[in-house]
């Protein structure tokens, strides 16, 4: 486990910088990339988001102010950069994207699932992408509302209705499929 106050003194130190913060990726960028992976259905676009997310903590590191833990900071870009990804993806999405959700999936050597896992994931897909991160948060990672709070940057009565909604949406989803 990384000691998080020892680490952000190291990032603030230009000499210990890129040593610091390969200990930061080396420690984040498993638990970031499912994160994100959940949210997207291809392995290159979480790379592509993983990599961009990194990016901007590299760069504004020194901004970094310590008022949430780092941990939280770095799922915060992770999740604003892929609500930014989805929302530029859903501009471009036709209703014929949600059933390709599973051949996408089914494709997808990352992917070992069976038939119910890829309805649920093409029931998630139907999400908007701010509900999806709530869910994948709350139901997958089973953060609690404060912490999602933080994240997300929304308050937690906000949060449990978003979370209420979702599970409404994938339920319908699957009812109608039955």
């Amino acid at each position: 486990m990384i000691n998080e106050p020892e680490l952000i003194e190291q990032l603030k130190d230009p000499r210990k910088r890129e040593q610091a913060f390969t200990r930061l990726v080396r420690e984040y960028q498993e638990p970031i990339y499912w994160q994100i992976r959940r949210m997207v259905n291809s392995h290159d676009d979480a790379d592509d988001i993983l990599q961009n997310t990194f990016l901007k903590a590299w760069t504004a590191i020194e901004a970094f102010r310590g008022e949430s833990k780092l941990s939280t900071w770095l799922f915060r870009i992770a999740t604003n950069e892929t609500l930014n990804h989805l929302n530029k993806e859903k501009s471009t999405q036709s209703i014929d994207d949600v059933s390709n959700t599973g051949i996408q999936l089914q494709s997808d050597s990352y992917f070992d699932g069976d038939e119910t896992q890829i309805q649920f994931q093409e029931a998630l897909s139907t999400l908007p992408p701010k509900q999806r991160a709530v869910f994948d948060m709350k139901y997958f990672q089973e953060m609690k509302y404060e912490e999602i709070s933080q994240i997300m940057g929304t308050s937690i009565g906000a949060l449990k209705a978003s979370y209420h909604h979702a599970v409404k949406k994938i339920t319908e989803y699957f009812d109608r499929l039955h």
